[in-house]
């Protein structure tokens, strides 16, 4: 992916399936959410690493990529 891309807030930078974060869908509905699960999650800096320069603070990881430890 191209530093120019845009990137989707509502997928996984590193799967690309959707993430389920509750602060996008707040975001963009309006609706209050309750605390994304991401708030609980624990995040190796391996995993955060492995996210692609461009994406980094613009999309969440999602849940199975945190459970699978998913930075290959």
């Amino acid at each position: 992916m191209q530093e120019t891309e845009l990137i989707d807030p509502t997928r996984c930078p590193l799967c690309g399936q959707s993430n389920q974060c509750a602060g996008q869908l707040e975001r963009v509905t309006g609706i209050k959410q309750p605390p994304c699960w991401c708030n609980q999650a624990q995040f190796s800096a391996d995993l955060l690493a492995s996210i692609p320069v461009h994406a980094r603070r613009k999309a969440c990881i999602c849940a199975a990529c945190v459970q699978a430890g998913n930075y290959s």
